[in-house]
């Protein structure tokens, strides 16, 4: 390989980082990359992270000890956050966003990779120092916010369906009430998680709370703490769904049958700065 520029080597440096979310990357990985001094990539890293805090494109860490390393993690600055949920709030206060039943309609939102990954940026963003093993969220149409959220933190995505596959062999099958009367099941592959990790919740629509009570009932049959519940859209409410942290992106007001459902940014998000540090 011929002797890369410090240019080039910044380009490349940034790119692995950024493409590596919440990983923490040795020194020596970009010392044997780019044939360079450790100290000589400890400068560029200096200039990358400095970059990234001046334009807030996010945040480049050193990382000590043994298994230390350089750590990128994408943040978005609070009034970008802020503005940026304004915009899917309003959008969803449009008329034609009604549906029958006291729903919106979100197909649109959540199929947009783009939105989607913004959305989990900031979901991950309170996150990242809760030790999360993985994100955990239930066959809906919620699949590609999770993903983006557990892209973010850099662990897997769990999937609950609704009943066991064959092709995931021996599974947990647990029924709860779906918060309307109902009952409904959840099913999670047995060797899909292991003791001692972390769970975070992640749904993309929370009314009556039956799913994400569901989900978090499956968790206490793996023996899996639950850090933390975030949503996309939750319904407001004088007391939290549980005594465990949430993080809605937007809350409403309103059944959308008989009041009209009115959308706006969950509050935590006018402390989004504070929060996130």
């Amino acid at each position: 390989m011929e002797k890369v520029k410090r240019g080039e080597r910044l380009i490349a440096m940034t790119r692995v980082l950024s493409s590596n979310p919440n990983k923490v990357i040795p020194y020596q990985v970009f010392c044997d990359q780019f044939k360079a001094a450790k100290s000589s990539i400890s400068e560029d890293i200096a200039m990358i992270e400095r970059v990234m805090a001046t334009f807030e494109l996010g945040e480049v860490t050193t990382v000590t000890g043994a298994a230390g390393g350089v750590r990128f993690r994408p943040m978005m600055p609070a009034n970008e956050a802020h503005s940026f949920i304004q915009g899917i709030a309003d959008a969803l206060n449009t008329p034609d966003r009604a549906l029958p039943g006291g729903y919106l309609y979100l197909s649109d939102l959540l199929s947009d990779p783009v939105m989607t990954r913004r959305m989990g940026t900031i979901m991950a963003q309170p996150c990242f120092d809760l030790d999360v093993g993985f994100v955990l969220t239930m066959e809906t149409k919620g699949i590609p916010v999770a993903m983006m959220t557990a892209e973010a933190l850099n662990v897997p995505l769990l999937i609950a369906r609704r009943s066991s596959k064959v092709y995931e062999g021996s599974s947990v099958n647990i029924s709860y009430p779906d918060g309307k009367g109902g009952i409904e099941t959840m099913s999670l592959a047995r060797r899909a998680v292991m003791q001692g990790q972390r769970a975070l919740i992640v749904d993309d629509f929370m009314r009556h709370g039956g799913t994400a009570l569901g989900m978090i009932t499956l968790m206490k049959e793996f023996n899996i703490e639950v850090a933390g519940l975030t949503f996309m859209l939750a319904q407001e409410r004088e007391q939290p769904l549980t005594d465990l942290p949430e993080w809605p992106l937007m809350t409403f007001t309103g059944d959308g049958i008989d009041t009209p459902m009115v959308v706006q940014p969950a509050k935590w998000l006018k402390d989004f700065g504070e929060t996130a540090s």
